[in-house]
Protein backbone atom coordinates (compact mmCIF):
# COMPACT_ATOMS: atom_id res chain seq x y z
CA UNK A 1 0.00 0.00 0.00
CA UNK A 2 2.87 2.28 0.73
CA UNK A 3 4.70 2.40 -2.81
CA UNK A 4 0.73 2.17 -4.52
CA UNK A 5 -0.70 5.70 -5.95
CA UNK A 6 -4.40 5.51 -5.85
CA UNK A 7 -5.56 6.57 -8.94
CA UNK A 8 -7.41 9.63 -9.39
CA UNK A 9 -11.03 9.74 -10.82
CA UNK A 10 -11.32 11.85 -14.22
CA UNK A 11 -13.60 14.15 -13.06
CA UNK A 12 -11.20 15.12 -10.46
CA UNK A 13 -8.52 15.55 -12.40
CA UNK A 14 -10.25 17.81 -14.35
CA UNK A 15 -11.41 19.95 -11.46
CA UNK A 16 -7.70 20.27 -10.58
CA UNK A 17 -6.73 21.38 -14.37
CA UNK A 18 -9.46 24.34 -14.26
CA UNK A 19 -8.00 25.05 -10.81
CA UNK A 20 -4.63 25.22 -11.62
CA UNK A 21 -5.47 27.23 -14.95
CA UNK A 22 -8.00 29.78 -13.16
CA UNK A 23 -4.37 30.35 -10.86
CA UNK A 24 -2.52 31.03 -13.61
CA UNK A 25 -5.03 33.46 -15.43
CA UNK A 26 -5.32 35.17 -12.26
CA UNK A 27 -2.29 35.44 -11.49
CA UNK A 28 -1.38 36.71 -14.55
CA UNK A 29 -3.78 39.04 -14.02
CA UNK A 30 -2.85 40.36 -10.98
CA UNK A 31 1.31 41.15 -12.92
CA UNK A 32 -0.20 43.79 -14.69
CA UNK A 33 -2.85 45.63 -12.82
CA UNK A 34 -1.48 45.66 -9.76
CA UNK A 35 1.61 47.83 -11.07
CA UNK A 36 -0.75 49.77 -12.83
CA UNK A 37 -2.82 50.71 -9.46
CA UNK A 38 0.31 51.45 -7.81
CA UNK A 39 2.02 53.80 -10.71
CA UNK A 40 -1.78 55.58 -10.76
CA UNK A 41 -1.54 55.49 -6.93
CA UNK A 42 1.83 57.34 -7.00
CA UNK A 43 0.60 60.14 -9.14
CA UNK A 44 -2.19 61.20 -6.79
CA UNK A 45 -0.78 63.90 -4.39
CA UNK A 46 -3.14 65.13 -1.78
CA UNK A 47 -3.09 69.46 -2.03
CA UNK A 48 -1.08 70.79 0.41
CA UNK A 49 -1.98 72.72 3.92
CA UNK A 50 0.29 75.48 3.29
CA UNK A 51 -1.07 78.12 5.97
CA UNK A 52 -3.28 78.32 9.26
CA UNK A 53 -3.80 81.85 10.24
CA UNK A 54 -6.09 83.23 13.12
CA UNK A 55 -6.98 86.28 14.28
CA UNK A 56 -9.29 86.77 17.81
CA UNK A 57 -10.94 88.60 19.84
CA UNK A 58 -12.20 87.73 23.46
CA UNK A 59 -15.59 86.85 21.83
CA UNK A 60 -14.68 85.78 18.42
CA UNK A 61 -11.94 83.99 16.00
CA UNK A 62 -11.39 84.12 12.38
CA UNK A 63 -9.18 81.08 10.78
CA UNK A 64 -8.07 81.26 7.14
CA UNK A 65 -6.80 78.27 5.52
CA UNK A 66 -4.68 78.15 2.88
CA UNK A 67 -4.92 74.94 0.67
CA UNK A 68 -3.02 74.20 -2.47
CA UNK A 69 -5.43 72.14 -4.19
CA UNK A 70 -9.34 71.23 -4.16
CA UNK A 71 -9.93 69.78 -0.36
CA UNK A 72 -13.06 69.30 2.01
CA UNK A 73 -13.39 70.71 5.77
CA UNK A 74 -15.30 68.32 8.62
CA UNK A 75 -15.82 70.59 11.22
CA UNK A 76 -17.09 69.71 14.65
CA UNK A 77 -16.85 71.01 18.42
CA UNK A 78 -16.55 69.33 21.79
CA UNK A 79 -16.89 70.61 25.40
CA UNK A 80 -14.57 70.13 28.94
CA UNK A 81 -12.43 71.23 27.72
CA UNK A 82 -14.00 73.59 24.50
CA UNK A 83 -12.36 72.33 21.52
CA UNK A 84 -12.77 73.17 17.72
CA UNK A 85 -11.86 69.65 15.41
CA UNK A 86 -10.86 70.85 11.62
CA UNK A 87 -10.21 67.64 9.55
CA UNK A 88 -9.02 68.81 6.18
CA UNK A 89 -9.68 65.69 3.81
CA UNK A 90 -7.62 65.01 1.05
CA UNK A 91 -4.93 66.79 2.36
CA UNK A 92 -0.96 66.66 3.32
CA UNK A 93 1.20 69.37 5.71
CA UNK A 94 4.92 69.65 5.86
CA UNK A 95 5.45 70.09 9.59
CA UNK A 96 8.88 72.07 9.71
CA UNK A 97 6.67 74.58 7.43
CA UNK A 98 3.31 74.87 8.71
CA UNK A 99 3.32 77.71 11.41
CA UNK A 100 0.03 77.57 13.71
CA UNK A 101 -0.82 80.47 15.16
CA UNK A 102 0.03 81.70 18.59
CA UNK A 103 -2.87 82.10 21.69
CA UNK A 104 -4.88 84.70 21.30
CA UNK A 105 -8.20 86.12 22.93
CA UNK A 106 -10.57 83.58 22.29
CA UNK A 107 -8.00 80.98 21.20
CA UNK A 108 -5.67 79.53 23.94
CA UNK A 109 -3.61 76.80 21.51
CA UNK A 110 -3.63 75.45 18.45
CA UNK A 111 -2.64 71.80 17.42
CA UNK A 112 -1.88 69.64 14.44
CA UNK A 113 -1.85 66.26 13.10
CA UNK A 114 -1.96 63.40 9.83
CA UNK A 115 -5.63 62.10 10.93
CA UNK A 116 -6.90 59.95 8.07
CA UNK A 117 -6.09 60.69 4.77
CA UNK A 118 -5.90 64.40 5.58
CA UNK A 119 -4.69 66.79 8.19
CA UNK A 120 -6.41 67.39 11.64
CA UNK A 121 -6.50 70.43 13.77
CA UNK A 122 -7.40 71.34 16.97
CA UNK A 123 -8.35 74.48 18.23
CA UNK A 124 -8.44 75.32 22.05
CA UNK A 125 -10.93 78.05 22.77
CA UNK A 126 -11.53 79.43 26.11
CA UNK A 127 -15.21 78.73 25.83
CA UNK A 128 -17.60 76.75 23.80
CA UNK A 129 -18.54 78.08 20.13
CA UNK A 130 -20.53 78.42 17.12
CA UNK A 131 -18.80 77.46 14.06
CA UNK A 132 -19.44 79.31 10.81
CA UNK A 133 -17.44 78.16 7.65
CA UNK A 134 -16.88 79.35 4.37
CA UNK A 135 -15.44 77.88 1.18
CA UNK A 136 -14.45 79.32 -2.19
CA UNK A 137 -14.16 76.42 -4.97
CA UNK A 138 -12.25 78.98 -7.35
CA UNK A 139 -8.98 79.76 -5.12
CA UNK A 140 -9.63 76.78 -2.72
CA UNK A 141 -9.49 78.96 0.31
CA UNK A 142 -11.41 77.96 3.42
CA UNK A 143 -11.91 80.37 6.68
CA UNK A 144 -13.72 79.47 9.92
CA UNK A 145 -15.27 81.79 11.86
CA UNK A 146 -16.08 81.07 16.10
CA UNK A 147 -18.09 83.53 17.78
CA UNK A 148 -18.46 82.26 21.60
CA UNK A 149 -21.87 81.24 22.42
CA UNK A 150 -24.26 83.35 24.30
CA UNK A 151 -22.52 86.64 22.67
CA UNK A 152 -25.13 89.36 22.11
CA UNK A 153 -25.40 90.73 18.46
CA UNK A 154 -24.54 93.90 18.96
CA UNK A 155 -21.10 93.04 20.49
CA UNK A 156 -20.06 90.96 17.44
CA UNK A 157 -21.40 92.25 14.62
CA UNK A 158 -21.91 90.31 11.28
CA UNK A 159 -20.00 91.58 8.00
CA UNK A 160 -23.22 92.89 5.11
CA UNK A 161 -24.21 90.17 2.68
CA UNK A 162 -22.74 91.75 0.11
CA UNK A 163 -19.51 91.98 1.35
CA UNK A 164 -18.02 87.96 1.43
CA UNK A 165 -16.52 87.02 4.89
CA UNK A 166 -13.09 85.83 2.76
CA UNK A 167 -12.32 88.13 -0.25
CA UNK A 168 -10.17 86.29 -2.58
CA UNK A 169 -9.03 87.89 -5.66
CA UNK A 170 -11.32 87.09 -8.05
CA UNK A 171 -11.45 86.81 -12.01
CA UNK A 172 -11.19 90.05 -13.91
CA UNK A 173 -14.83 89.30 -14.71
CA UNK A 174 -15.77 90.64 -11.48
CA UNK A 175 -17.29 93.90 -12.31
CA UNK A 176 -15.87 96.91 -10.40
CA UNK A 177 -18.16 99.69 -8.92
CA UNK A 178 -18.75 102.79 -10.67
CA UNK A 179 -16.79 105.64 -9.34
CA UNK A 180 -18.78 108.44 -8.04
CA UNK A 181 -19.22 111.32 -10.17
CA UNK A 182 -16.85 113.66 -7.81
CA UNK A 183 -13.28 115.01 -8.67
CA UNK A 184 -10.12 113.57 -7.81
CA UNK A 185 -8.60 113.07 -5.78
CA UNK A 186 -9.13 109.18 -6.12
CA UNK A 187 -8.92 106.23 -3.02
CA UNK A 188 -8.28 103.06 -5.00
CA UNK A 189 -9.67 99.80 -3.22
CA UNK A 190 -8.04 96.33 -4.69
CA UNK A 191 -10.92 94.28 -5.30
CA UNK A 192 -12.87 95.13 -2.89
CA UNK A 193 -16.51 96.29 -3.75
CA UNK A 194 -17.80 98.39 -0.79
CA UNK A 195 -21.24 97.44 0.77
CA UNK A 196 -24.01 99.85 0.05
CA UNK A 197 -24.57 100.09 3.76
CA UNK A 198 -21.56 101.78 4.81
CA UNK A 199 -20.91 105.52 4.32
CA UNK A 200 -18.52 105.90 1.61
CA UNK A 201 -14.87 107.35 1.76
CA UNK A 202 -15.21 111.95 0.40
CA UNK A 203 -13.24 110.52 -2.25
CA UNK A 204 -14.66 108.27 -4.72
CA UNK A 205 -13.76 104.69 -4.92
CA UNK A 206 -12.37 102.63 -7.80
CA UNK A 207 -11.70 98.75 -7.87
CA UNK A 208 -8.32 97.61 -8.81
CA UNK A 209 -9.13 94.07 -10.80
CA UNK A 210 -6.82 91.10 -10.59
CA UNK A 211 -3.86 91.54 -13.04
CA UNK A 212 -4.40 94.88 -13.21
CA UNK A 213 -2.63 98.12 -11.63
CA UNK A 214 -3.63 101.61 -10.36
CA UNK A 215 -3.31 104.04 -13.16
CA UNK A 216 0.23 105.32 -11.44
CA UNK A 217 1.72 101.58 -11.51
CA UNK A 218 5.09 100.98 -12.77
CA UNK A 219 5.17 101.49 -16.41
CA UNK A 220 8.12 101.25 -18.46
CA UNK A 221 10.38 104.79 -18.12
CA UNK A 222 7.59 106.85 -17.39
CA UNK A 223 7.67 108.46 -13.84
CA UNK A 224 5.44 107.11 -11.74
CA UNK A 225 3.47 108.13 -8.59
CA UNK A 226 4.63 105.98 -5.04
CA UNK A 227 1.74 103.75 -4.20
CA UNK A 228 1.13 103.24 -0.54
CA UNK A 229 -0.98 100.31 0.70
CA UNK A 230 -2.96 101.77 3.42
CA UNK A 231 -4.75 98.80 5.82
CA UNK A 232 -7.47 99.16 8.00
CA UNK A 233 -7.29 96.44 10.63
CA UNK A 234 -9.95 93.90 11.59
CA UNK A 235 -13.33 94.86 10.11
CA UNK A 236 -16.78 93.36 9.64
CA UNK A 237 -17.35 90.65 12.44
CA UNK A 238 -14.08 90.74 13.64
CA UNK A 239 -14.44 94.44 15.78
CA UNK A 240 -11.01 93.68 17.17
CA UNK A 241 -10.34 95.56 20.44
CA UNK A 242 -12.98 97.08 22.08
CA UNK A 243 -12.60 100.27 25.07
CA UNK A 244 -14.90 100.70 28.03
CA UNK A 245 -17.52 102.93 25.94
CA UNK A 246 -17.67 100.30 23.75
CA UNK A 247 -15.58 101.73 20.78
CA UNK A 248 -14.25 98.93 18.53
CA UNK A 249 -10.98 99.03 17.03
CA UNK A 250 -11.98 98.22 13.78
CA UNK A 251 -14.21 101.73 13.32
CA UNK A 252 -11.32 104.00 14.20
CA UNK A 253 -8.93 101.85 12.22
CA UNK A 254 -11.01 102.82 9.03
CA UNK A 255 -11.95 106.42 9.97
CA UNK A 256 -7.73 106.82 10.41
CA UNK A 257 -7.28 104.65 7.16
CA UNK A 258 -9.37 106.81 5.42
CA UNK A 259 -7.96 110.03 6.72
CA UNK A 260 -4.34 108.92 6.18
CA UNK A 261 -5.45 107.65 2.46
CA UNK A 262 -7.31 111.13 1.47
CA UNK A 263 -3.74 112.81 2.40
CA UNK A 264 -2.07 110.78 0.78
CA UNK A 265 -3.63 111.42 -2.45
CA UNK A 266 -3.37 115.26 -1.62
CA UNK A 267 0.18 114.47 -1.43
CA UNK A 268 2.22 115.19 -4.56
CA UNK A 269 3.61 111.88 -6.28
CA UNK A 270 1.81 109.79 -4.09
CA UNK A 271 -1.42 107.48 -4.25
CA UNK A 272 -3.66 105.37 -1.41
CA UNK A 273 -4.46 101.31 -1.95
CA UNK A 274 -6.77 100.81 0.95
CA UNK A 275 -7.05 96.93 1.68
CA UNK A 276 -10.80 97.70 2.97
CA UNK A 277 -13.29 101.10 2.32
CA UNK A 278 -16.05 99.34 4.44
CA UNK A 279 -17.25 97.34 7.82
CA UNK A 280 -16.34 94.09 6.04
CA UNK A 281 -13.71 91.45 7.02
CA UNK A 282 -10.64 90.40 5.12
CA UNK A 283 -8.54 87.63 5.60
CA UNK A 284 -4.98 88.91 7.28
CA UNK A 285 -2.75 87.41 4.17
CA UNK A 286 -5.19 88.83 0.96
CA UNK A 287 -4.22 92.30 2.79
CA UNK A 288 -0.69 92.02 2.37
CA UNK A 289 -1.80 90.17 -1.48
CA UNK A 290 -4.03 93.45 -2.44
CA UNK A 291 -1.12 95.35 -2.05
CA UNK A 292 0.67 93.52 -3.90
CA UNK A 293 -1.24 93.47 -6.51
CA UNK A 294 -1.22 97.28 -6.03
CA UNK A 295 2.48 96.81 -6.87
CA UNK A 296 2.44 99.37 -3.78
CA UNK A 297 5.74 100.82 -2.17
CA UNK A 298 4.96 100.75 1.49
CA UNK A 299 2.52 99.05 3.42
CA UNK A 300 0.66 100.41 6.54
CA UNK A 301 -1.55 98.61 8.99
CA UNK A 302 -3.11 100.97 11.43
CA UNK A 303 -4.67 99.00 14.61
CA UNK A 304 -5.26 99.99 18.19
CA UNK A 305 -3.90 98.51 21.33
CA UNK A 306 -5.34 96.48 24.16
CA UNK A 307 -4.06 95.56 27.70
CA UNK A 308 -6.16 94.74 31.13
CA UNK A 309 -4.55 97.69 32.61
CA UNK A 310 -6.35 100.22 31.30
CA UNK A 311 -3.73 103.17 32.38
CA UNK A 312 -1.30 101.87 29.88
CA UNK A 313 -1.22 104.40 27.09
CA UNK A 314 0.67 105.41 24.03
CA UNK A 315 1.65 104.19 20.39
CA UNK A 316 4.27 101.98 19.07
CA UNK A 317 5.07 100.71 15.56
CA UNK A 318 6.13 97.53 14.87
CA UNK A 319 7.96 95.44 11.93
CA UNK A 320 8.65 92.16 11.06
CA UNK A 321 11.25 89.61 13.15
CA UNK A 322 13.47 88.25 12.14
CA UNK A 323 11.99 84.66 13.31
CA UNK A 324 9.15 85.61 11.40
CA UNK A 325 11.25 86.41 8.39
CA UNK A 326 12.64 82.87 8.49
CA UNK A 327 9.63 81.26 8.63
CA UNK A 328 8.04 82.83 6.05
CA UNK A 329 11.23 82.53 3.66
CA UNK A 330 10.43 78.53 4.23
CA UNK A 331 6.61 78.96 2.94
CA UNK A 332 7.97 80.89 -0.11
CA UNK A 333 10.51 78.77 -1.15
CA UNK A 334 8.23 75.43 -0.87
CA UNK A 335 5.47 77.15 -2.91
CA UNK A 336 7.44 78.66 -5.84
CA UNK A 337 3.78 79.82 -7.08
CA UNK A 338 4.03 82.67 -4.57
CA UNK A 339 7.61 83.01 -5.15
CA UNK A 340 6.74 83.89 -8.87
CA UNK A 341 4.85 87.61 -8.81
CA UNK A 342 7.43 89.70 -6.50
CA UNK A 343 7.18 93.05 -7.16
CA UNK A 344 10.94 93.57 -8.15
CA UNK A 345 9.69 91.00 -11.44
CA UNK A 346 12.20 88.70 -10.46
CA UNK A 347 10.36 85.23 -10.23
CA UNK A 348 11.47 82.78 -8.51
CA UNK A 349 9.63 79.89 -10.11
CA UNK A 350 12.37 78.79 -12.50
CA UNK A 351 15.46 79.05 -10.20
CA UNK A 352 16.79 76.06 -8.61
CA UNK A 353 16.63 76.11 -5.31
CA UNK A 354 19.88 77.34 -3.67
CA UNK A 355 19.88 80.82 -6.34
CA UNK A 356 16.12 81.10 -5.19
CA UNK A 357 16.78 81.32 -1.91
CA UNK A 358 19.63 83.57 -2.01
CA UNK A 359 17.55 86.04 -4.60
CA UNK A 360 14.74 85.65 -2.04
CA UNK A 361 16.78 86.48 0.88
CA UNK A 362 18.11 89.52 -0.64
CA UNK A 363 14.57 90.66 -1.31
CA UNK A 364 13.67 89.96 2.14
CA UNK A 365 16.68 91.86 4.03
CA UNK A 366 16.02 94.82 1.91
CA UNK A 367 12.58 95.10 2.64
CA UNK A 368 13.15 94.07 6.82
CA UNK A 369 15.97 97.13 6.20
CA UNK A 370 13.81 99.53 4.66
CA UNK A 371 10.63 98.96 6.95
CA UNK A 372 12.75 99.62 10.24
CA UNK A 373 14.10 103.22 8.78
CA UNK A 374 10.31 104.00 7.85
CA UNK A 375 8.73 102.71 10.92
CA UNK A 376 11.50 104.59 12.93
CA UNK A 377 10.32 108.04 10.69
CA UNK A 378 6.81 106.96 11.37
CA UNK A 379 7.41 106.68 15.16
CA UNK A 380 9.12 110.28 15.24
CA UNK A 381 5.90 112.24 13.97
CA UNK A 382 3.82 110.28 16.56
CA UNK A 383 5.82 111.09 18.95
CA UNK A 384 4.72 114.87 18.35
CA UNK A 385 1.20 114.20 18.38
CA UNK A 386 0.42 111.83 21.67
CA UNK A 387 2.49 109.84 24.13
CA UNK A 388 4.89 106.90 23.03
CA UNK A 389 4.41 103.56 24.66
CA UNK A 390 7.67 102.59 23.23
CA UNK A 391 10.30 104.56 21.95
CA UNK A 392 12.15 102.43 19.50
CA UNK A 393 10.63 100.36 16.61
CA UNK A 394 9.10 96.86 17.82
CA UNK A 395 9.53 93.38 16.07
CA UNK A 396 7.16 91.06 15.57
CA UNK A 397 5.86 88.14 13.32
CA UNK A 398 2.71 89.74 12.42
CA UNK A 399 0.98 88.15 9.41
CA UNK A 400 0.42 91.57 7.93
CA UNK A 401 4.06 92.19 7.97
CA UNK A 402 5.49 88.93 6.24
CA UNK A 403 5.58 90.42 2.40
CA UNK A 404 9.30 89.25 1.47
CA UNK A 405 9.11 92.40 -0.85
CA UNK A 406 7.36 95.09 0.35
CA UNK A 407 8.61 97.58 3.46
CA UNK A 408 5.71 96.81 6.05
CA UNK A 409 4.78 98.55 9.56
CA UNK A 410 2.11 97.86 11.89
CA UNK A 411 1.13 100.86 13.94
CA UNK A 412 -0.83 100.92 17.37
CA UNK A 413 -1.89 103.62 17.43
CA UNK A 414 -3.16 103.87 21.00
CA UNK A 415 -4.40 102.08 23.69
CA UNK A 416 -8.30 101.37 23.42
CA UNK A 417 -8.51 100.37 26.80
CA UNK A 418 -7.83 103.28 28.33
CA UNK A 419 -10.23 105.50 28.60
CA UNK A 420 -8.33 108.53 27.88
CA UNK A 421 -6.93 107.10 24.69
CA UNK A 422 -10.57 105.75 23.84
CA UNK A 423 -12.09 109.28 23.95
CA UNK A 424 -9.49 110.70 21.78
CA UNK A 425 -9.46 107.70 19.07
CA UNK A 426 -13.07 108.95 18.46
CA UNK A 427 -12.60 112.47 18.02
CA UNK A 428 -12.59 113.23 14.36
CA UNK A 429 -9.81 116.06 15.19
CA UNK A 430 -7.15 113.98 16.61
CA UNK A 431 -7.62 110.96 13.64
CA UNK A 432 -6.51 113.60 11.33
CA UNK A 433 -3.95 114.35 13.55
CA UNK A 434 -2.67 110.72 13.75
CA UNK A 435 -3.25 110.61 9.74
CA UNK A 436 -1.24 113.44 9.37
CA UNK A 437 1.83 112.20 11.75
CA UNK A 438 1.44 108.81 9.62
CA UNK A 439 1.91 110.79 6.60
CA UNK A 440 4.56 112.93 8.00
CA UNK A 441 6.66 109.88 8.97
CA UNK A 442 5.66 108.61 5.11
CA UNK A 443 7.02 111.51 3.65
CA UNK A 444 10.38 112.13 5.02
CA UNK A 445 11.32 108.60 4.45
CA UNK A 446 10.67 109.00 0.66
CA UNK A 447 12.06 111.74 0.50
CA UNK A 448 15.63 110.50 1.58
CA UNK A 449 15.38 107.18 0.19
CA UNK A 450 13.54 107.56 -3.01
CA UNK A 451 12.35 104.86 -5.56
CA UNK A 452 14.14 105.94 -9.44
CA UNK A 453 11.81 106.72 -11.52
CA UNK A 454 8.94 108.28 -9.08
CA UNK A 455 7.62 111.61 -8.95
CA UNK A 456 9.70 112.05 -5.51
CA UNK A 457 12.43 111.25 -6.96
CA UNK A 458 12.46 114.11 -9.75
CA UNK A 459 11.43 116.20 -6.81
CA UNK A 460 14.06 115.52 -4.86
CA UNK A 461 16.62 115.87 -7.78
CA UNK A 462 15.35 119.46 -8.25
CA UNK A 463 14.93 120.50 -4.63
CA UNK A 464 17.44 118.36 -2.41
CA UNK A 465 15.54 116.21 -0.06
CA UNK A 466 16.28 118.46 3.29
CA UNK A 467 13.98 121.11 1.95
CA UNK A 468 11.33 119.40 1.40
CA UNK A 469 11.55 117.14 4.66
CA UNK A 470 10.95 120.46 6.06
CA UNK A 471 7.10 120.58 4.68
CA UNK A 472 4.59 120.48 7.42
CA UNK A 473 2.16 117.65 8.19
CA UNK A 474 -0.61 117.59 5.85
CA UNK A 475 1.05 120.74 3.30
Amino acid sequence: MHGRQLPIPTSTAQTRNQLVVRACLLGTLACLVVPLSLAHARTVVPPLLRTVDASATLTAAHVDLGVLGPAQLAVFTLDKPARVVVDVTPATWARQHLALPKAQGLIIGVRAGPHALGVRLVFDVASPVSVTRHEDPVSHRMALEFIRRGTPAEEVRQAPPSAPLVAPLMAASTPAPTPLPTPTPTVAVVNAAMPASVAPVAAPVAAVKTGTQPSTARAGNSIRKLVIAVDAGHGGEDPGASGRDGTHEKDVTLAVARELATRINAEPGMQAVLTRAGDYFVPLRERSHRARVAQADLFVSVHADAVQDRSVAGSSVYVLSARGASSEAAKWLADRENAADLVGGVSLDTKDSVLASVLLDLSQSAAMSASMVAAGKVLEQLNQVGEVRKAAVQQAGFVVLKSPDIPSMLIESAYITNPQEERRLKDPHHQAELADAILAGIRNFFRENPPPGTHTASMVADTGPAAMNGRAPGH
